[in-house]
């Protein structure tokens, strides 16, 4: 079957096509081909960074080519030097069961496994590993791939050089140093196995990916081919896909929805041009489009909307952008007090996570506690009781998302929101969860 879209000219315009060997685009033109792209099963999520190579499986397999995700539970063993200065731990064979099964379910909300002939399928390397021994991997991959064109690999001459500058004693083990055998054998076993001919992945695997061709080259004079992507970073030259709090999940448990919205909500006008054509499933025309009408009008943040709607649709539900967006017009001053109060306790404290917080009696409020008292008196957010008054009668107090009208207004316990907070602000951006002990 030929494909009736190129999916190297579908990278080109997305800019997500950094390098590719020869014949691999007359390949994809001429034929339905079978590829792949490993997942590290270092956690029990994949994570934001992880969805560039999730997008490129996609845009693969919308394009009329047949994707294979490998989850590797081998290779998670064994630890990939790539991009990394220093060796990372290994995982106990019932945490790695444990990612893999996760990942699983999450590989399972992109891609479509039940299309016919370009169906996906999900493939552990664990389950070709398994009985092979030591001494048969040695006999049959080791033997023909050499030492020197091992140590020629960017990732282990790198790690090399810079255990050297940094006087380390242990330098890089064998362990890792083999790394690039055992993905190689996994392009070997599904290129034997189930026909695949194209691994891809980002640009930084691109020296391990190459071992698996040279493999197939030498151990049964095949051919077989590879497309990289480039690593995505921030304008700013911080890695993509993470905050200030680290790693952006794609687990709720991880990272909330609310939270998962607002990474792409707040992502800089130089970044998300490339987002969008990276992340969304639009069309070239359609994002052509919306970046005319950003460009116009910049503060309006399109961009930044659109592709934070279809990626939390995507990886959540509607339901959980919906709350998210109404969250989002709470904290930046839009929302009613309706809303507010529709929060459930945990996304209300995503939303104010980080603005200050005071510690009330809750039995004070059972009867009333004055506006003044509660903001000079027992919190201290406004410095005196005059100040309080004043703000007031400029319009600048407000409690739950309600303007405080008068300085003899009364605060009560059913005001709670969630039976437990108050949201006090002073003027339109300062905001402070009080909390009824």
């Amino acid at each position: 079957m030929k494909p009736s879209i190129s999916f190297i000219e579908e990278l080109r315009w997305r800019n997500m096509l950094h390098e590719i060997t020869p014949g691999a685009e007359a390949l994809l033109g001429a034929e339905m081909v079978n590829g792949y792209i490993g997942f590290d099963p270092t956690a029990d999520s994949l994570g934001i960074g992880n969805m560039v190579q999730i997008m490129t499986l996609v845009h693969f397999q919308r394009c009329g080519h047949k994707p294979f995700a490998l989850v590797g539970g081998a290779t998670g063993m064994v630890g990939d030097p790539s991009g990394k200065s220093t060796e990372r731990n290994l995982l106990d064979e019932a945490t790695l069961q444990h990612n893999l099964t996760c990942q699983r379910k999450q590989l399972e909300k992109f891609l479509d496994f039940n299309c016919g002939a370009n169906s996906a399928e999900i493939v552990n390397n664990y389950d070709w590993f398994k009985n092979i021994s030591f001494l048969d991997f040695l006999r049959e991959v080791g033997k023909h791939i050499t030492v020197n064109y091992m140590k020629a690999k960017d990732s282990v001459k790198n790690r090399i050089e810079r255990s050297g500058e940094q006087g380390e004693i242990e330098g890089m083990s064998f362990t890792e140093f083999t790394y690039q055998l055992v993905q190689g054998y996994d392009f070997y076993y599904l290129w034997k196995n189930k026909g695949v001919k194209l691994q891809m992945g980002g640009s930084d695997q691109f020296g391990n990916i190459t071992t698996g061709i040279e493999l197939i080259r030498r151990k049964d004079k095949g051919e077989a081919f590879a497309v990289v992507t480039p690593l995505i970073k921030k304008a700013d030259g911080t890695k993509f896909g993470k905050t200030e709090g680290g790693n952006v999940w794609l687990d709720t448990n991880k990272t909330s929805p609310y939270k998962f919205y607002q990474f792409w909500l707040n992502a800089a006008d130089a970044d998300v041009k490339n987002y969008i054509r990276i992340f969304s499933l639009r069309t070239k025309e359609e994002i052509l489009s919306l970046e005319s009408a950003h460009e116009k009008t910049p503060h309006l943040r399109l961009l930044q909307k659109e592709l934070g709607k279809e990626m939390t649709l995507r990886v959540h539900s509607e339901k959980e952008y919906n709350a998210a967006v109404d969250a989002s017009e709470i904290l930046f001053g839009k929302g009613t007090t309706d809303a507010l109060k529709a929060l459930p306790e945990e996304l209300l404290l995503n939303v104010f996570e980080g603005v200050p917080s005071f510690s009330i009696s809750k039995s004070r409020l059972e009867n009333g506690m004055g506006i003044i008292d509660l903001f000079a008196d027992n919190t201290g957010i406004i410095p005196s009781r005059s100040e309080v008054k004043k703000l007031i009668q400029a319009g600048g107090i407000y409690i739950n998302k309600e303007k405080v009208t008068s300085a003899d207004q009364q605060i009560h316990s059913i005001q709670l929101l969630n039976n437990r907070y108050i949201l006090a602000q002073k003027g339109k951006k300062d905001y402070y969860l009080i909390i009824a002990e």
